[in-house]
């Protein structure tokens, strides 16, 4: 009955959000502007830039990929109380990786630690979640992100104009991860009780003790998706540079927020009462136009026009995509479900930059992103044979 639903906006609902939105933002507010970073102070090359870049990702991958594993020997809360410390002790420490190898390996363990918060407050929305009212709940909660992904390179791209210094970019980021590691006090979710069986699950060395198999599907949709978006969040300043569009490269990012902000609560709504295929196909679809428009863009208004089609297509893709990971998943491996769909997507994220940074050379940045254009197509046949056409199966079963 309506009046005995469950609520999602609780005060832990509300505190977990706000960790997974302060952790995200110090992420997108360095993915911008780490690369320019290591070009200017260490004179590092293109592909090397977007190493830097994406070596953060190849770490968060690398934190997921045992933390589903730990959240369950551990619990949750405990593991988000980890990660969070070594977040905060890697974002601290920009302020003495004086030379690029040092930058990179704090890179990578800060990304190991944004790997083991994220996963960590993503198993926690699930457990806290009405499992009839999932879908609607996980698109709520991943608005954090979406704000994250907006604020963070503004702040970051507005912070290099401001100052010559990029240690006001680590001032600040450092700021933002003690606030966020002093806010998992006031989070009192318990951890989710353990099955009998759980036990005897995890004995020995099993790829099922790491990966969720039923997610893997969906995961790698995710993957390519991922990798078609990584050359927008790592070139977008020496892509805006090149266009002389500088001031539109940092409202990208909010035109790309307020359109998913507009459209997230329909698409939680839908996937919980028609489906997944309703929202990923347009989805898939809006993304490939948007990144033709952004390849191709000469305008601020071209150039706006591409971040809310992409905004709509790629942002609504992936809260749908992950709420489905969930769905497909038994109640207590929703922890590894949350590891898996991340290490794909997050593979996806942190192999562009380094593969995509090789070809800006001789093709340049707008063939790059031309050339993404295809792998969406790609991406929609993927859905379509990994996924969409078993829930057609589904629905006309039902029916």
């Amino acid at each position: 009955m309506e009046a005995t639903r469950k609520k999602l906006w609780t005060k832990d609902f509300f505190i977990v959000s706000l960790i997974n939105f302060t952790i995200t933002l110090i992420f997108y507010l360095l993915m911008v502007t780490i690369a320019a970073y290591a070009v200017e102070h260490f004179n590092a090359s293109t592909s090397t830039a977007g190493l830097v870049s994406s070596i953060f990702i190849i770490g968060t991958l690398l934190g997921r990929l045992g933390t589903g594993r730990i959240i369950g020997d551990w619990g949750s809360k405990k593991t988000l109380f980890c990660g969070l410390l070594l977040f905060m002790l890697s974002t601290m420490s920009y302020f003495v990786a004086g030379n690029l190898p040092l930058l990179m390996v704090n890179r990578l363990i800060q990304g190991i630690a944004l790997g083991i918060a994220s996963t960590a407050t993503g198993t926690i929305i699930a457990q806290i979640l009405p499992p009839e009212r999932r879908g609607e709940g996980i698109g709520y909660y991943s608005l954090s992100a979406i704000l994250a992904t907006a604020i963070g390179p503004f702040i970051g791209i507005l912070l290099t104009q401001l100052f010559e210094d990029y240690r006001m970019i680590f001032a600040v980021d450092s700021v933002l991860a003690i606030i966020c590691f002093f806010m998992y006090f006031i989070v009192t979710v318990p951890d989710a009780p353990k099955k009998a069986t759980d036990t005897a699950v995890k004995a020995g060395f099993k790829v099922t003790n790491f990966i969720e198999m039923r997610a893997v599907p969906i995961a790698f949709v995710a993957l390519v998706i991922g990798f078609a978006y990584s050359g927008v969040m790592s070139f977008m300043t020496f892509y805006a540079k090149e266009l002389h569009l500088v001031s539109a490269g940092s409202y990208f990012f909010i035109i790309y927020a307020i359109v998913i902000l507009a459209t997230r609560p329909f698409t939680g709504k839908l996937l919980d009462t028609r489906g997944a295929n309703i929202i990923i196909y347009p989805c898939l679809v809006l993304f490939a136009i948007g990144m033709y428009a952004f390849s191709s863009a000469t305008t601020t208004i071209a150039f706006l026009i591409a971040a809310a089609c992409i905004g709509v297509g790629y942002g609504n893709f992936n809260s749908v995509a992950q709420a489905i990971a969930i769905k497909v998943t038994p109640n207590e491996r929703l922890g590894l479900a949350t590891s898996t769909y991340f290490i794909f997507y997050d593979l996806g994220l942190g192999v562009g930059p380094y593969f995509l940074g090789l070809f800006v050379p001789s093709m340049g940045y707008s063939a790059i992103f031309f050339a993404m254009v295809f792998v969406i197509f790609v991406s929609i046949v993927l859905y379509y044979f990994l996924h969409g056409k078993h829930e057609n199966l589904k629905q006309a079963k039902i029916l």
